[in-house]
């Protein structure tokens, strides 16, 4: 007996102490992407970014942060040493990380702003830590006939495998090779032009497009928010709670900035749905604080539930709370 009270006193303490607060991770990390490894941890991925204010140095080409429970991170190397050379200038941005094929693949953007043909690349890995090898560029917006081709994703539908990206031109994907380093097919068009930043996630025979909508950097000014809509078939059409067309800019809100003066401001741009060992799901995305903007886009998570087969966040705001930590 007086072992079961004292395993009790132990689960209780746990308890307590398996509670976090929004933000997850506290440094800039714009555009979250993750993947679980084969070790434990989940690997998060992020637009490039420079911490030499925050003390953990920089600039780092994807830099690469990993947790057992998805509420603490730490560093663990830039996924790329140099920056690719198949453009001549832009940025790193908004990386797409998937297990595939037993090794791991990282698609990114490369852009700056107003870029007349930003383009999407490939960098390959045998571990989710890295190092990652450049496999260079899968195309360019001119090559592939999409304007602002960025925000790559990946996504596997029973063995093959698709590319979906796009910012404020129409969502667009299109059938990739066997082994998923070249396009294989035609492209076809998803959501209107007031998405940007695909996610897909399939759950119950639906497949779930959430998409970013309003603008993302402006700080605490920044519109940012995340719609969603759902599909019976990969290549569509999905269609909000009300029956409207993604492809006419259709979307139920799912996340939004809180309102007021403190909180977040622009939440999304949202990583993976993970589940729990509770059979809890969690979103990982960014967001501003509105008391520090000069932060950077900061790293969030909270709880997804499912009403009717759709996903709803509580409040539709991000979370400013102590919260119930996802179960591992």
């Amino acid at each position: 007996m007086k072992s079961l009270s004292t395993l009790l006193l132990i689960l209780a303490s746990f308890s307590t102490f398996a509670q976090f607060k929004n933000p997850v991770f506290d440094h800039d990390f714009p555009d979250p992407n993750l993947i679980q490894g084969k070790d434990g941890y989940y690997y998060a991925y992020s637009t490039q970014v420079n911490w030499k204010r925050d003390s953990l140095g920089g600039p780092y080409i994807i830099p690469i942060i990993r947790s057992k429970d998805l509420v603490n991170w730490q560093f663990v190397a830039p996924a790329l040493a140099q920056k690719p050379t198949w453009k001549t200038a832009g940025g790193i941005w908004a990386p797409d990380a998937a297990e595939y094929k037993g090794k791991y693949y990282l698609y990114y953007s490369f852009s700056t702003w107003g870029d007349p043909d930003p383009g999407i690349g490939l960098a390959i890995s045998d571990k989710p830590e890295g190092p990652f090898t450049d496999k260079g560029k899968l195309f360019l917006s001119k090559e592939i006939g999409v304007a602002n081709s960025i925000d790559a994703f990946f996504f596997d539908d029973k063995g093959k495998p698709y590319l979906f990206w796009g910012s404020f031109h129409g969502i667009y994907g299109v059938p990739l090779s066997d082994d998923g380093t070249a396009i294989k097919g035609d492209t076809f068009r998803i959501a209107g032009n007031a998405y940007e930043a695909t996610y897909i996630y399939k759950r119950k025979g639906y497949y779930y497009f959430i998409g970013s909508v309003g603008t993302c950097c402006e700080g605490a000014k920044s519109r940012y928010h995340l719609k969603v809509g759902r599909a019976k078939s990969i290549k569509g059409p999905y269609l909000d709670q009300s029956g409207k067309p993604l492809l006419n800019n259709g979307g139920t809100l799912l996340l939004e900035g809180n309102k007021g003066e403190e909180g977040f401001a622009g939440p999304g741009h949202n990583g993976d749905i993970i589940t729990d060992k509770a059979g809890d799901t969690w979103l990982l995305y960014h967001g501003f604080r509105k008391e520090n903007d000069k932060k950077g886009r900061v790293m969030l998570l909270d709880k997804i539930t499912w009403e009717n087969d759709w996903p709803v966040m509580k409040a539709a705001v991000p979370g400013l709370e102590i919260q119930k930590a996802p179960v591992f």
